[in-house]
């Protein structure tokens, strides 16, 4: 029998856990018997990890519960669940309760049909309406000018088999997109389309800071398009100003015209530094992103792991 396992990051959610947990067993693992859930403290604040712990404590056959050693971040913390889960695959889900669970015995019929990944598409959200079309300008990008398969709706939660799971150990990237890197390893991906909640539990920690972060993420690590859109700034700015040039000289000698314009050239002075400046910038981020990988720190630190003992006995004889 095929096993299934639940990943989900934890990041101040006491107070949806034991819900999520409910509406877990009454719409998944009461449908899928052979199951694990893994939870995965992200450093949270609160008292997740005591709350996570408890609810193991009503099944620990079928609980694991991971504590990272800081907050890494929700990809960092995902990419660590799927790496102590046991499943022959592996769906992530949300805290927040806003995706419905009953998708996922959905998704795993899929991936029973022979589809390697199975992505929960968006098509619709509950979110206040600047909430929305900031998440829709953000996938409209990714998927124009980064990943054409990424949803245009967006997916956060997402089905994906074994040999995948290895291909993202195998990866093990830092500030990256783990939906992407799912998407970039090219299995075969089927789509299951949901309608998404809106928040009644709790405050959203996804900060604009982090969404702008996760978006140059995205860009720089699938992406050649802010190099090549520099070099195509340079060339227009190059143009422009041999135009000018010839007009200026033109204007000088054939008709006259005093070259005056302290203003113009100061203004025109000012704009090129400007984009100096954030061609300067966007290449400083990628030489960061190449040292931050250079030095081959982990993406994700353990702490530790709440699982069963047989388990543990497997991993130390490793």
């Amino acid at each position: 029998m095929s096993r299934l396992s639940v990943v989900v990051p934890v990041y101040f959610n006491s107070d949806t856990l034991p819900a999520l947990y409910e509406d877990l067993k009454k719409k998944v693992f009461n449908e899928i018997s052979d199951h694990e859930l893994v939870f995965v403290d992200d450093g949270s604040g609160d008292d997740s990890w005591e709350i996570m712990k408890k609810i193991r404590e009503d099944d620990p056959d079928h609980i694991k519960c991971v504590k990272l050693s800081r907050n890494f971040g929700e990809h960092a913390a995902l990419l660590a669940g799927l790496s102590v889960c046991t499943g022959d695959c592996a769906v992530t889900k949300q805290a927040d309760l806003q995706e419905d669970s009953a998708i996922i015995p959905e998704m795993f019929e899929s991936w029973k049909k022979g589809n390697d990944v199975v992505l929960a598409v968006r098509n619709g959200r509950e979110d206040p309406v600047l909430k929305k079309a900031a998440a829709s300008l953000y996938y409209r990008i990714i998927n124009r000018f980064v990943e054409k398969n990424m949803p245009v709706g967006g997916c956060d939660c997402y089905l994906i088999d074994r040999k995948v799971i290895e291909v993202l150990k195998l990866l093990g990237e830092k500030n990256s997109s783990l939906t992407l890197q799912v998407l970039w390893s090219g299995f075969q991906t089927d789509r299951i389309y949901f309608h998404r909640d809106e928040r009644k539990e709790g405050v959203s920690r996804w900060t604009f800071s982090k969404k702008v972060k996760l978006a140059m993420d995205s860009m720089m690590s699938f992406s050649y398009f802010p190099i090549r859109f520099m070099t195509a700034l340079g060339f227009i700015f190059a143009a422009l100003s041999l135009i000018w040039i010839i007009e200026i000289v033109i204007e000088k000698f054939a008709i006259g015209t005093p070259i005056a314009g302290w203003a113009s050239l100061m203004c025109l002075n000012l704009f090129t530094s400007g984009a100096v400046m954030l061609m300067v910038g966007v290449i400083g981020e990628y030489v960061w992103r190449t040292l931050d990988a250079s030095r081959s720190r982990p993406p994700f630190i353990i702490d530790r792991i709440e699982e069963k003992k047989e388990e543990k006995e497997k991993e130390n004889d490793k």
